[in-house]
């Protein structure tokens, strides 16, 4: 299945591409276009080029470009088949917003423009703005896409798209604001003197893009593949919750008999999935591949290609690899500033599960319900849970089994130890014998390529 017409300003006007909605009882329709553009993907600039002086601010646009703003909100529309609940800004508004795009507004800085905080004047919410490069590498296609996907998916995992703007040759992208940032922000570039995420946090951050992922591949129809999933990808709230952003680059899956769909190889090197690399074929378990570098960040605090490192060091999974066979070797894995302080049963299941994740062989990686499945109880510290067993001790009769110090009995200690170990190991299992299943998968295309 192919991925969204792009929109290519241009004083011709371009022909109509007819783009349909699937929709099923109980899952989210997404729109599915009809042919894609030949899009030569170019590489990307570091991820966190040192701020420049932002642009001189244009309010004022051409005949040319008010008919192309014209264009550009009527195939948003269409392809969305009026479902579309992002608003429509003019660029002015987003302008006084962030004060004209200041420098003191600057939160973030990519490949693919400008993040800016800013405080929309009609309702006062605090918003962030993502002013795309004209000049970089998201395009008028990449910006429909991310509209169109960011409009018609909802969920508590995924960033929520507020609205957009493309008055003349200006795309921006309104998104609600994230506090804290992006994961990289805390896990591989946070300033001295900051205290480094604790394992809990950690896990936590990989639940929730784990529960992201499992959105788009399970209860989108037909299902989504994120396709550019990394630390700077991933934002936390207030509360460390984790939510994907940026959505230009996701694409929709394979469907039916299919079990892949090819696609120019786009993304962020070190963290593709090696066959998509070779071949272009991509699947779900691309995004579970990248999802396993991401959570081998979380354990190690390494960057998935850091340069800086001696030349065995650089590739983060190459590195990694002959660890993986030899769980006594598991404690090298983690991250230095963690200290020690995190369980040794914990950190041996999180290896076990970014090992199965960063399988070479696509068909043996779990399926990402299975990845929460067994991360769903690393997330959770022992301070937690024994505020939830006190509680439920205080509401009981006296004649509760005796607890610990800490307020949890021994056969809730024991229950939970046990609950954990299974969820890992069932997954283990699926991971380790799933390259003998001839069954249909429940896509028809993630067991096997």
């Amino acid at each position: 299945m192919s991925c969204f017409s792009c929109f290519q300003p241009s004083k011709k006007k371009s022909a109509k591409r007819s783009i349909s909605l699937i929709r099923r009882p109980g899952q989210t329709p997404v729109a599915v276009p009809r042919k894609e553009p030949n899009i030569v993907p170019q590489p990307r600039p570091s991820e966190n080029p040192k701020p420049k002086s932002p642009p001189k601010i244009k309010t004022t646009t051409t005949n040319s470009n008010t008919n192309n703003n014209k264009d550009t909100n009527k195939e948003v529309a269409a392809s969305g088949n009026n479902n579309i609940g992002a608003q429509t800004f003019t660029f002015r508004e987003l302008a006084t917003a962030t004060k004209n795009f200041r420098q003191e507004c600057l939160v973030g800085e990519g490949g693919f423009g400008r993040v800016y905080k800013g405080r929309l004047e009609k309702t006062g919410q605090v918003v962030a703005v993502k002013q795309l490069d004209r000049n970089g590498l998201q395009g008028n296609r990449e910006f429909l896409v991310e509209v169109l996907m960011l409009s018609l998916l909802h969920h508590q995992n995924l960033v929520n798209l507020i609205g957009y703007c493309a008055d003349g040759d200006q795309r921006l992208l309104v998104y609600e604001y994230m506090p804290l940032g992006s994961l990289e922000d805390h896990l591989l570039e946070f300033p001295p003197g900051q205290k480094p995420l604790d394992w809990y946090k950690r896990m936590r951050i990989a639940l929730g893009a784990a529960k992201g992922l499992e959105y788009l591949h399970d209860k989108a129809n037909p299902p989504v593949i994120y396709r550019d999933l990394k630390s700077s990808n991933i934002l936390l709230d207030k509360s460390f919750n984790a939510k994907l952003s940026d959505f230009g680059l996701a694409k929709l899956g394979p469907v039916g008999d299919k079990t892949h769909v090819s696609s120019r190889v786009m993304g962020t090197y070190g963290y593709c999935a090696p066959e998509y690399q070779r071949t272009g074929q991509l699947t779900l378990k691309s995004d579970v591949y990248s999802f396993g570098v991401v959570l081998l960040e979380l354990i190690t605090g390494r960057r998935a290609i850091d340069t800086t490192k001696p030349s065995t060091e650089q590739n983060l999974v190459t590195w990694a690899n002959p660890v993986f066979k030899t769980p006594q070797r598991y404690p090298e894995l983690a991250d230095p500033l963690l200290r020690g302080e995190y369980p040794v049963r914990g950190l041996h299941q999180a290896v076990a599960v970014a090992a199965m994740c960063l399988n070479e062989e696509p068909s043996v990686r779990p399926l990402i319900s299975d990845v929460v499945t067994a991360l769903s109880f690393l997330g959770t510290s022992p301070d937690t849970a024994n505020v939830a067993t006190a509680h439920t001790s205080s509401s009981s009769p006296s004649s509760s089994p005796p607890s610990d110090q800490n307020g949890r009995s021994q056969q809730d200690e024991e229950r939970l130890l046990q609950e954990r170990q299974r969820a890992v190991q069932e997954a283990i299992e699926w991971g380790s014998t799933s390259r003998h299943n001839n069954g249909k998968s429940r896509f028809g295309s993630a067991s096997s390529l």
